[in-house]
C-alpha cells in the first residue's frame, strides 16, 4: 500500500490493493498507480497548459455530448463542465501527477483526468473526493470515449493551440529580416559560395533571402496546422464507436467547436484515424524544417560576424553577454550559437517521432506519450529560441560597410562584373596577377589602363542587381 506524509488521507481501492491518497489531493487509485510506475521524467501531463486545456476541452464536449444522448444528467454534465474550468483555470495542477513520458499508451494520462475531474465535480456538487457517488471517473467522465480516440485527440488540440504561438514568432523573425534587408539594401558585399570569394551582391539581397525563407517557413507551419483539424473522437477503442450512442460523434464536435473556437471534425475512416500518426510525422517534420533552416542563417551570421579582427567582421552582432571566463573582453555569438543548438534537439525529437509513428501496432498507436513529449519540446524550444533570436540578435544587427567594400574591392571575385567590358582573357589575366601579387584586382586593373577604379565600381555596382528585376 502507498502511503503519503499525510495526517489527513483516504483509501482507495483496486485490484491491486489498497492506497492512501492526501485528502487535499484530487487524483485517484488509478493515478497513484501510473505514478508509482511509470514516472521517468521531471514532467507532469500538467506541464504544457496547452495539453492540459486541451484534454478539459474534449472532457468537457464529452460531457455535453452524453447529455445531448441521454446518457448522464444534468447536474453531472454541469458539474464535469466546471470541474473542466477548474482544470484549464490551473487549479488542479497539484493533481495531475501523472509523468508526461508515461508508457501505459496514454491509460495512466486519460484516468489522471478522469479522476481529478470527477473529484472537483463531486465537491462542485457537496460530496467529499473519492467517494464517487455521483460523478465516477470511468462511468460518467470517461462514458463514450477510450484513451484511444481522448488522447490522440487531446493531442493534436494541444498542437494545433501551440504551433499558433511558434507561427507567429517565425512570422515576426520574418518581418525583421524585411527591415534588415531594407536596411542593407545598398551596401555593396562580397557574395560567397563554398566560402571562397565568388560574386559582388548586396546584403540587403543576402537578408532579403533569409526573410523570404522564414515568411516559407511559417506558411508552411500553418499548412501542416490545418491537417490537426481532424480527430479521432467518437472512434472509442478502435474505430467502431462501440460504447458511443450513436448520436454522440456529431454531438462532440459540435461542443467541442464551441468550446474551443476551432471547427474540428471527425475523420472520413474512423479506423485511419485511430491506427495511424502520420500527421505528426509532417508536424514534426516541418519543426525539424524550421529548425534547421534557421539554424542555417545563425551559422550565417556567427561566420559573418567573426572576429572582430581576425574574423569576417561584416556583421556586428549586439553584445548579449561576456563570451569567457578567461579571454578578458571576448564576446561571443551566444544568440546564433542557441539557435543551433536548439536545432540539433528539435532534429533529435524528430527521429524520435518518426520512431513513435512507424510503430503503432494494429488497431492503435500506443506511443502517443512520446509523441506529445517530443512534439511538444520541440514546439517550446523553437517558439522561446526564436523570440530571444529575434529580440536580442536579428533585431540589433549592424553592417560594417566600410569593411563590406574593402572586402569586395580587395578580392577577384569583382572579375566577374568586368567581364562584359573587358573580356573574359584580359580579366582572367588579371586575376591572375592578382592572385600571385597579392594586391587588389581593381589596383592592377587601374595600373593596366584597361578601366578605371571609378569606371570598374560602376560595373560592380551593375552587376550586384539582380537581372530578374529590382
Amino acid at each position: 500500500m502507498s502511503t503519503f506524509d499525510h495526517v489527513d488521507v483516504r483509501v482507495e481501492q483496486d485490484y491491486v490493493g489498497a492506497v492512501q491518497i492526501p485528502a487535499d489531493k484530487l487524483y485517484g487509485v488509478n493515478s497513484v498507480r501510473g505514478f508509482d510506475n511509470l514516472r521517468v521524467s521531471p514532467l507532469t501531463v500538467a506541464h504544457y497548459s496547452a495539453f492540459r486545456d486541451a484534454f478539459a476541452q474534449c472532457k468537457w464536449a464529452a460531457a455535453l455530448a452524453n447529455l445531448d444522448c441521454g446518457v448522464i444528467q444534468d447536474a453531472q454534465a454541469e458539474a464535469i463542465a466546471r470541474a473542466c474550468q477548474s482544470l484549464i483555470a490551473g487549479e488542479c495542477d497539484d493533481s495531475l501527477i501523472v509523468d508526461l513520458l508515461e508508457g501505459s499508451g496514454g491509460t495512466s494520462t486519460n484516468m489522471n483526468f478522469n479522476e481529478v475531474i470527477a473529484n472537483r465535480a463531486q465537491q462542485l456538487l457537496g460530496h467529499v473526493a473519492g467517494s464517487y457517488e455521483v460523478v465516477h471517473p470511468n462511468d460518467h467522465v470517461n462514458i463514450s470515449q477510450s484513451t484511444n480516440d481522448v488522447y490522440p485527440a487531446a493531442l493534436k488540440v494541444a498542437t494545433h493551440a501551440m504551433l499558433a504561438g511558434l507561427i507567429d514568432e517565425v512570422r515576426l523573425l520574418a518581418q525583421v529580416f524585411d527591415a534588415k534587408a531594407t536596411q542593407f539594401a545598398d551596401i555593396l558585399h562580397l557574395g560567397r559560395t563554398c566560402l571562397q570569394d565568388a560574386q559582388p551582391m548586396r546584403l540587403g539581397q543576402l537578408f532579403s533571402g533569409y526573410a523570404s525563407l522564414t515568411h516559407r517557413l511559417a506558411d508552411e507551419l500553418g499548412a501542416v496546422r490545418e491537417k490537426l483539424h481532424t480527430l479521432p473522437l467518437g472512434g472509442t477503442a478502435i474505430g467502431t464507436g462501440f460504447g458511443a450512442p450513436k448520436a454522440y460523434r456529431a454531438a462532440v464536435y459540435q461542443h467541442l467547436a464551441k468550446i474551443t473556437g476551432v471547427a474540428y471534425q471527425a475523420p472520413a475512416n474512423p479506423f485511419d484515424a485511430m491506427q495511424n500518426m502520420d500527421v505528426f510525422g509532417r508536424v514534426s517534420g516541418e519543426l525539424r524544417t524550421c529548425a534547421a533552416s534557421l539554424a542555417k542563417i545563425a551559422a550565417d551570421l556567427t561566420k559573418l560576424s567573426s572576429g572582430p579582427v581576425g574574423g569576417v567582421g561584416e556583421l556586428k552582432l549586439p553584445e548579449a553577454q561576456a563570451g569567457s571566463s578567461i579571454m578578458p573582453g571576448k564576446v561571443n555569438p551566444v544568440l546564433p550559437m542557441s539557435m543551433i543548438q536548439l536545432s540539433f534537439a528539435v532534429i533529435g525529437n524528430d527521429v524520435a517521432v518518426a520512431q513513435a509513428v512507424q510503430y503503432g501496432e494494429l488497431e492503435i498507436n500506443h506511443f502517443e506519450p512520446v509523441v506529445a513529449s517530443r512534439v511538444f519540446d520541440s514546439i517550446t524550444l523553437l517558439t522561446q529560441g526564436i523570440q530571444r533570436f529575434r529580440e536580442k540578435c536579428v533585431a540589433g544587427i549592424v553592417a560594417d560597410e566600410a569593411r563590406n567594400l574593402e572586402h569586395l574591392t580587395d578580392s577577384m571575385a569583382v572579375a566577374t562584373a568586368l567581364v562584359p567590358q573587358l573580356g573574359y582573357a584580359n580579366v582572367s589575366k588579371l586575376a591572375r596577377q592578382s592572385v600571385k601579387e597579392g594586391r587588389p584586382l581593381l589596383e592592377i586593373m587601374e595600373e593596366s589602363g584597361l578601366m578605371t577604379k571609378a569606371e570598374a565600381m560602376a560595373a560592380i555596382e551593375q552587376a550586384s542587381y539582380p537581372v530578374f528585376g529590382a
